[in-house]
């Protein structure tokens, strides 16, 4: 059989064409079936979001704690105030030592307290079926406490009586601690005791220390000329002597122009010159003297001495039984009459060839060269002194009895204090409008202690009132013998004061300021070594 040619053959039908059809439809159906379903879900998810937001609010709203506790019908709030009224009323129990009765209401509160946790938790506020037994319970012992007269009148007292007994045994214990606090700022360490029995065997035993102070007693011109750099120190502690005078010299840009004049007691005198003969202080000129060497200290010149020889304040000072112990044991401190104290109103009298000098107390640290206080200007005053009344405790009422007419009308209660301790004092105006006898003047009239009562800065308030020149704080920083201080004022200032019980070479010394003084005793002395001081 023939075949047609190729241009009148039949067309052969394609199956490929025909797959490809049905596959594409069975694509498409699934697509859809797909994006239906997600459609669907997103939906139902949408619906049961806003139902949970909706039930959310809904729970947010019906626990809001401000309207909750502002409503009249609050369950929450009456159980709350008795809570409160209740834990009142347990405080009374045990005092009263009903101990079952306040057991009770502890378990109450307890029980009342786990129902407000509970409704807390759960976002809703309590309803009054589940609360009615706790309110019941609570409300009977309540009531039961108030039988007990355990009323709002019945507290107030109880409480009155609890605080008046707490504040009497406050009062108690401060008076402890402070003899206690004032019995360890006057014990003699052992150490500086032992350097004292030392230095005096030392300069009976040694003929070269007496000579070496011979010696430097021959420049006795420096001692009186005017040009030089003078600074008195009146103290029988001679560590802490040794530790003004080496501060002083240590910082000083002319130690060679420093002259140190020491005045102590005959006690301490051998042992203060034995110590001061066997070292030296870079140049500084040292001199050494004792107050029973001034002829002119007497009782018919000096009041204290005078009032020492009275019978009535020997007892004060020294027996302690004349008021039953109500005046502070700080005001009847001995030391408040000891010569040394008082010397400082005496400085023209102890250096008559002397113009000017600057008085240094025994327990500071010099930390600047202190050569500009002779150049500062007084203006015609007499004492230079850093002012205190940076707070209002340090002015003159403070220090002064201002029930009594004669500081009533002659003194300012707000004027400004200052501080003893490092003081520039001008002894041409000194001599010349008389100030010692104005010491001596308050000094009679406070014979019965009723001007003030503790301590040498009362009546240096009242002589030198009118006569004193503010200087600039930074010479003299004080407090680091009681309080804390700014390290700031610390690192400017020129010369640190230990004032207060805490002396830093006490054991109750402030640990944190020790080191301040104690860099500048030499440790290794072999005279210390020998006392165990360190």
């Amino acid at each position: 059989m023939r075949r047609r040619p190729v241009d009148f053959r039949r067309p052969v039908r394609r199956r490929i064409s025909s797959v490809v059809w049905w596959t594409l439809c069975g694509i498409s159906v699934l697509l859809f079936i797909v994006i239906f379903s997600k459609e669907s879900r997103i939906e139902s998810r949408s619906t049961s979001f806003n139902k949970y937001y909706t039930k959310y609010e809904k729970n947010i709203e019906s626990l809001n704690i401000t309207d909750e506790m502002l409503s009249a019908n609050s369950i929450t709030r009456q159980l709350s105030d008795q809570i409160s009224l209740a834990k009142a009323f347990v405080v009374i129990a045990k005092e009263s030592n009903n101990l079952q009765f306040a057991w009770e209401l502890s378990a109450q509160i307890r029980n009342s307290q786990v129902l407000l946790s509970s409704a807390a938790t759960r976002r809703a506020p309590l309803t009054t079926r589940e609360s009615e037994t706790a309110i019941r319970d609570m409300a009977l012992l309540l009531f039961q406490a108030q039988q007990l007269h355990y009323d709002s009148a019945t507290m107030i007292m109880r409480l009155k009586a609890k605080i008046q007994v707490l504040d009497e045994q406050m009062g108690i214990v401060n008076e402890k601690s402070s003899k206690y606090g004032q019995i360890a700022a006057e014990e003699i360490p052992k150490g500086l005791y032992c350097i004292g029995i030392r230095l005096t065997t030392e300069w009976f035993g040694n003929p070269n220390l007496q000579r070496k102070k011979n010696e430097r007693m021959q420049i006795q011109t420096k001692l009186r000329d005017n040009n030089l750099y003078h600074f008195c120190v009146f103290s029988d502690n001679i560590l802490a002597t040794s530790v003004v005078v080496n501060s002083t010299a240590l910082n000083s840009k002319n130690p060679d122009m420093v002259v140190f004049h020491l005045v102590t007691d005959e006690i301490n005198y051998v042992a203060m010159k034995a110590w001061f003969a066997m070292n030296t202080f870079r140049g500084v000129t040292v001199e050494v003297q004792k107050f029973e060497d001034f002829k002119w200290l007497n009782a018919s010149y000096v009041p204290v001495l005078k009032q020492l020889q009275d019978s009535e304040t020997q007892s004060y000072y020294f027996s302690g039984h004349n008021d039953d112990g109500r005046t502070p044991i700080k005001f009847r401190n001995p030391k408040y009459l000891s010569m040394l104290n008082h010397l400082r109103f005496y400085i023209p009298e102890v250096f008559p060839a002397l113009k000017k000098v600057v008085f240094l107390d025994d327990d500071v640290v010099v930390q600047k060269d202190l050569s500009g206080l002779f150049s500062v200007d007084l203006n015609s005053n007499v004492n230079g002194a850093v002012e205190t009344c940076m707070e209002t405790f340090h002015r003159y009422h403070k220090y002064l009895n201002y029930s009594h007419p004669l500081i009533r009308e002659h003194f300012d209660p707000d004027a400004c204090g200052w501080a003893f301790g490092m003081n520039v004092f001008d002894l041409v105006e000194w001599r010349k409008r008389n100030v010692t006898e104005i010491y001596h003047y308050w000094q009679e009239k406070n014979v019965d202690r009723t001007l003030w009562k503790l301590g040498t800065l009362p009546p240096g308030l009242l002589t030198f009132y009118g006569l004193t020149e503010p200087l600039d704080p930074s010479w003299h920083v004080l407090g680091l013998g009681y309080t804390n201080v700014d390290p700031h004022l610390i690192e400017k200032g020129a010369v640190l004061h230990f004032n207060g019980n805490s002396k830093p070479w006490l054991k109750i010394g402030m640990e944190k300021y020790k080191p301040l003084w104690e860099k500048h005793v030499d440790y290794s002395h072999p005279l210390l070594q020998q006392c165990n001081f360190h």
